[in-house]
């Protein structure tokens, strides 16, 4: 059986359809601007976020070829704006086929580095080093410089370091930043690309929704929160197949310890409405991406269902989630803005506010977005 969840990203360009450009959308990764000009530097870890690369390469480059950072406070290396340039420049080098030992001194020179240390080892690349195809880079606009690394890598088809990337950014901010500041922009980037290219991005924007999808699908789910309350339902409506949205919006859930059923990708009519008849949900999310997919005569019949006992019957919530929904609004149903709208709403349905991790800081991205 073919699983449709690849379909989830956004190959088609259909989050750029229907939220607002960034301000520099048709620029380059290189024209994001450095948000850590700090002469304090960045970590090594934050340093292979924004490149793409694994922090073992980094270190290995270091140790083979000098191409380290300026600044070393005890066993944590700081790298400076300085130092990510001439990491740049060796990416950019090592990508297009040039040897490492040679881009590390062309690298030097352009970043007007100290020249580098004698290199014991033969000139091949080091452990760790990829050697990726050169190709164009992804419009990114203002979105962090994160998305830059992640992009490059999932140009390069590098399963292992989009993973890594993915994973350690969720582990560092939680699902909600990660899918505002990092998932999203370069997923509407690599459906610009594909829209602009033909199907020439096709297994680029593939790769990079399964990783997306994995990443949040690891998410850890807190204690459960002290609550009598049924669950979330989540589900796309029948024929809707982009699911990453409202996977990003389970894994937010989970973390604040609320019960969700996520049922994926197109659940018919008749499925819909017998999981809400057997899970007695307190809401129901209900996913569109198109608004040929919305169907509010659907969302009304989920809406006016009842289940449980004689005398002690239930209802829903119901909230239209995504631009399907865009239009009219169906009255009695919410319908958020974004994530973090629709994830602030489920959670005073319970009662609940999140703990265990700090708020996230206010938002730059439309109000609109997913």
């Amino acid at each position: 059986m073919n699983d449709p969840r690849p379909r989830a990203g956004t190959a088609s360009g259909s989050y750029g359809d229907h939220v607002s450009e960034p301000a520099h959308a048709g620029g380059t990764v290189d024209d994001i601007p450095d948000e850590a000009g700090s002469a304090a530097g960045v970590s090594t870890g934050t340093a292979a976020r924004r490149l793409g690369v694994s922090p073992i390469t980094l270190r290995s480059w270091d140790r083979r070829y000098g191409i380290g950072p300026a600044r070393k406070d005890g066993r944590h290396r700081r790298w400076t704006p300085a130092d990510l340039a001439v990491l740049d420049a060796m990416c950019r080098l090592t990508a297009a086929g040039v040897p490492p030992a040679e881009a590390a001194r062309a690298a030097r020179e352009r970043g007007g580095g100290p020249p580098p240390p004698p290199v014991p080892a033969p000139e091949e690349s080091a452990p760790g080093v990829r050697r990726p195809e050169t190709g164009p880079e992804l419009p990114l606009g203002d979105a962090r410089l994160e998305c830059r690394g992640l992009s490059r890598a999932a140009l390069r088809l590098d399963a292992p370091v989009v993973d890594e990337l993915l994973t350690s950014f969720v582990e560092e901010y939680g699902p909600v930043r990660a899918w505002e500041d990092l998932m999203m922009p370069t997923l509407r980037a690599v459906g610009r690309r594909w829209a602009s290219a033909g199907d020439k991005y096709v297994e680029v924007e593939h790769l990079l929704s399964w990783h997306v999808s994995s990443a949040l699908r690891r998410v850890p789910a807190a204690p459960p929160a002290r609550s009598g309350a049924g669950p979330v339902l989540l589900a796309c409506v029948p024929g809707e197949q982009h699911t990453l949205p409202i996977e990003a919006l389970t894994a937010a859930l989970a973390e604040r310890g609320l019960p969700t059923r996520m049922f994926g990708a197109a659940v018919p009519a008749t499925a819909l409405d017998e999981a809400a008849r057997r899970t007695g949900p307190r809401a129901v999310v209900l996913w569109s991406q198109s608004r040929s997919t919305a169907s509010r005569p659907l969302a009304r019949h989920i809406a006016a269902g009842s289940w449980g006992v004689r005398g002690a019957r239930g209802s829903a919530e119901v909230m239209l989630a995504g631009p399907g929904w865009a239009g009219p609004p169906v009255p009695g149903l919410s319908r958020p803005h974004g994530l973090r709208d629709a994830l602030a709403t489920l959670t005073r349905l319970y009662g609940t506010e999140h703990e265990g991790r700090p708020p996230c800081p206010p938002h730059t991205a439309p109000p609109t977005s997913w």
